[in-house]
């Protein structure tokens, strides 16, 4: 049975595990219906299964795997959402990819696949979905960077990088897009407890209570697509660990 297209839309990607899975329950629960995007369908499965068991009166969501490093993959995702929702009024970009490497040990693939996966996914979302928000007369990008951009740990110098680029893009996509009614906010927040972190990190280096809980960052996201005329547009937000 198809859904009515009776509620406001949101894309996040990186929507699998983590602060991804974490802000697409709490957007659920705040009315948002949802498309899902990560590469994994599995995950992406799990997540839309939370959601909808904790949101029971929601119309369901929306899975679409999606490779956020490939364009035409990022096309096909944001059409998808748009032929299925009344009205898309949010991005929010959370997919990323981190790995540790000393300078004199970084390769060109490495470096591709973490530059196409935390900041030219940023950009070509961004981009795929402007025309949208420009005729419709406004919409909101939330974009998930990281401390490291600011500060960061040894041997992260291509996400630190990376995400240092997903500041600065989200600070003139928010001054292109403020006469159209185009917010665009960063939130960069220290070591978050998701299984990217623990793919790095063991709990010997980073303790499970200095690392912040994936909802704490879901919840600064989703109050910025709830209220975006309540925070400074394109500013990145820092959110250090305990």
């Amino acid at each position: 049975m198809s859904h009515l297209k009776v509620r406001p839309g949101v894309i996040v990607t990186g929507a699998g595990s983590g602060i991804g899975r974490a802000t697409s329950l709490a957007l659920a629960r705040e009315g948002f219906d949802l498309a899902l995007a990560s590469r994994t369908r599995d995950l992406l499965t799990r997540t839309a299964k939370e959601v909808e068991a904790a949101c029971p009166d929601s119309p369901g969501t929306h899975v679409i795997p999606t490779d956020v490093s490939d364009p035409i993959a990022i096309a096909a995702l944001v059409a998808g959402a748009r032929d299925r929702f009344h009205r898309l009024v949010a991005l929010v970009n959370v997919a990323g990819h981190a790995s540790l490497a000393p300078i004199d040990e970084i390769t060109p693939d490495a470096w591709r696949r973490t530059v196409d996966t935390n900041l030219t996914s940023v950009v070509m979302t961004t981009a795929a979905v402007w025309p949208l928000f420009r005729n419709q007369g406004g919409g909101i990008v939330v974009n998930v960077s990281s401390m490291a951009s600011l500060d960061p740990f040894p041997h992260f110098s291509m996400y630190a990088a990376a995400k240092a680029g997903v500041n600065m893009f989200t600070r003139a996509a928010a001054q292109e897009g403020d006469p159209l009614g185009i917010h665009v906010f960063c939130i960069a927040p220290g070591a978050v407890e998701t299984p990217m972190l623990r793919s790095l990190f063991d709990t010997d280096l980073i303790p499970s209570d200095q690392a912040l809980p994936p909802e704490q960052i879901a919840e600064a996201i989703v109050a910025r697509v709830r209220d975006p005329g309540g925070f400074e547009n394109g500013a990145t937000v820092s959110m250090p660990s305990p």
